[in-house]
């Protein structure tokens, strides 16, 4: 199993490319599913996460490709299988974003029940529920989906769907179901991350007709069908806030090709009160901090919250900057009920961080020492890299799979920019 040895104390400097966004890239993957003609992406990352839907929709009988320039090719013309089994995506949670399109297309489909991280119930009843309102008949049985459209009906037929919380795969799998419904979908209390206007412009490009997309209510007509398109995935806003803290914990200066700063609002602005310096630059953002956080940042409190609030993904990479900033600061948990995993991780290496329920109450220390941990999720990893990073001594980190879920060639990013940071088997 792979791991990270790092040896910790250098700044970070130079420029470092922000790769497309894995949150974006997986439902526009299953986009594909909508349409017989030919889906082309750009900017889709190298994860394990992209690796394991592109074996799920070849699976279903999809053609899948990178071509020469390094873009997806995809084509449904000729699917054959509806299913998504559990052998294929018990590793990732986004197989539910196969439901909504394979139901729309096809009138029927057969869906396991997500996996993915560990960090807390990612209930699947809201899609379930929305779908029903559209005409779908849901069953669940033996860890499926199983789905079909109700009395004989050829296609879903439009309503008003309100979630009891905001969902970002809910309003994913909405918007792809209702592109090809009969009528109007209004989505109510719909998730506003930039994920998904960015699916929305990939399914207008094929035809559908959406408005309000990047609001909390979405109206969709829907059409007969869908045609091919060519769409450039978002630039990941979870991957360059990990870089910003990154460099803010460890001091340097570093430009982040591709990085938008209208995603990343309320991760700059708690950035930048804690003394961080971050401008827009031509094509992308810069990020300097002068020398090691303890001698400049003070610990920022946060609570995370749906977009466009403090990001529940950005939580444990922020959580270390503060273990290692001046003062103390409160990190309240309200978006999953397990993601405070990395703490005894972070204990380990000499943090100061006391839990009670969805509290994190930190303490900042002057410094860090390697120890070796354990990566327990996707963004976990991400958290105990920023502190081998700063670290003293060396740092292992086992288990980082979870890591090259999320993040397209970490290591080699980090090591152009001066980090000392190799991956050993």
């Amino acid at each position: 199993m792979d791991k990270l040895l790092i040896r910790g104390g250098r700044s970070l400097n130079g420029t470092v490319a922000i790769a497309g966004a894995k949150n974006a890239a997986l439902p526009e993957l299953c986009a594909a599913l909508l349409t017989a003609d030919t889906l082309t992406l750009s900017n889709v990352p190298r994860l394990q996460d992209v690796s394991t839907m592109v074996k799920l929709i070849r699976h279903m009988g999809v053609s899948a490709e990178r071509n020469d320039a390094g873009d997806m090719v995809m084509n449904a013309g000729s699917l054959h299988t509806p299913e998504a089994p559990y052998e294929l995506v018990k590793t990732m949670r986004a197989s539910v974003l196969a439901l909504g399109p394979l139901l729309a297309r096809f009138g029927h489909a057969k869906v396991s029940l997500p996996g993915g991280c560990a960090i807390g119930t990612r209930p699947v009843d809201q899609h379930i529920k929305g779908l029903q309102a559209m005409g779908a008949v849901i069953d669940v049985e033996q860890g499926y989906m199983v789905a079909r459209l109700k009395d004989g009906r050829s296609r879903l037929k439009g309503a008003r769907i309100a979630t009891d919380m905001v969902t970002v795969t809910g309003t994913e799998n909405f918007l792809m179901a209702a592109a090809l419904a009969e009528g109007e979908t209004v989505l109510e209390n719909a998730a506003q991350e930039p994920e998904i206007p960015d699916l929305a412009e990939l399914l207008i490009a094929m035809g559908a007709k959406i408005e309000g997309h990047g609001t909390s209510r979405i109206h969709i007509q829907g059409v007969a069908s869908l045609h091919g398109a060519q769409h450039s995935v978002v630039a990941d806003r979870i991957e360059a806030g990990t870089f910003l803290c990154a460099v803010a914990a460890t001091g340097g200066d570093v430009v982040l090709q591709h990085a938008r700063g209208d995603h990343l609002e309320a991760v700059i602005d708690k950035l930048m009160d804690a003394g961080a310096q971050i401008e827009a630059v031509p094509g992308g953002l810069r990020v300097r901090a002068d020398g090691p956080a303890f001698a400049h940042l003070k610990a920022q409190s946060f609570r995370t919250t749906e977009y466009p609030g403090f990001p529940t993904d950005m939580q444990a990479q922020f959580m270390v900057l503060n273990a290692v900033s001046q003062g103390s600061a409160k990190v309240t948990e309200t978006i999953f009920e397990n993601r405070f995993m990395h703490v005894n991780e972070l204990l380990r290496l000499g943090a100061h961080i006391q839990i009670d329920g969805k509290v994190a109450m930190v303490e900042g220390v002057a410094k860090l020492s390697g120890a070796t941990v354990m990566a327990t999720d996707l963004r976990a990893s991400a958290s105990l890299v920023i502190a081998g990073l700063v670290a003293s001594g060396e740092t292992l980190v086992d288990r980082i799979y979870h890591l090259d879920r999320g993040y397209d060639r970490m290591e080699d990013k980090l090591r152009a920019l001066g980090a000392d940071i190799e991956r050993i088997r």
